[in-house]
């Protein structure tokens, strides 16, 4: 349709072709509004539709910190390579304070300590102690002489109990068994609570023992 047939078309019909074109211009941009839109749409969408990684958001499990074991103090004496105090774990045995000092010197007699003994805080352990040689060490057991003396009651092995003017084997070992039942004696007096143990007894030797 040319110019002049446009013009020659009654008003009637000039509207009916506009409205016409108006219509196929509004349905060719919805149609284009609609094919642009699901990109956008789908953009949007994932844009806004996050994936979350359950092993890369979640923070990571924190490790325990391992807990401090208690420890004993203890003084290794006597004839041991590196005599000393040492601080050990606690629950750890004679013999493990015995090695932490690099282990008796050779020829050492470790018969008279109880190597299995669990340590205490505080005590001694002393390897190899020597008595005074005599004919009458082992048996006489009349005035005590400044070698044998004054004897550390919570370390003191049955051996050297058994010195105590007094104490014979017997007392010795029960002395041993009760301070390895109720722990370290934290008065002379409490020496008392050992079975045999009498008032004349211990008055007798309370002047040879020391904590």
């Amino acid at each position: 349709m040319n110019f002049s047939d446009l013009v020659a078309l009654s008003r009637e019909q000039r509207r009916g072709l506009v409205l016409v074109a108006i219509a196929a211009i509004g349905l060719s941009l919805f149609y284009i509004s609609l094919a642009h839109g699901h990109p956008l749409a789908t953009s949007q969408q994932s844009s806004s539709e996050k994936i979350i990684d359950p092993l890369g958001s979640a923070s990571p499990t924190p490790i325990p910190s391992p807990s401090v074991r208690p420890s004993v103090v203890v003084d290794v004496a006597g004839r041991v390579r590196h005599p000393g105090v040492y601080t050990l774990v606690a629950g750890s045995r004679a013999v493990d304070a015995i090695s932490a000092a690099g282990g008796a010197k050779i020829g050492v007699d470790l018969s008279d300590i109880n190597l299995a003994e669990v340590l205490f805080d505080g005590e001694q352990i002393l390897v190899g102690a020597l008595i005074s040689p005599g004919p009458t060490a082992s048996k006489s057991k009349g005035a005590p002489t400044a070698s044998h003396f004054p004897i550390h009651l919570n370390t003191a092995t049955a051996t050297q109990l058994d010195q105590l003017p007094g104490i014979g084997p017997v007392m010795a070992a029960r002395i041993v068994d009760y301070r390895k039942q109720h722990g370290a004696f934290l008065l002379l007096a409490d020496l008392r609570k050992v079975k045999g143990m009498g008032a004349s007894k211990f008055e007798e030797i309370k002047s040879l023992l020391v904590l």
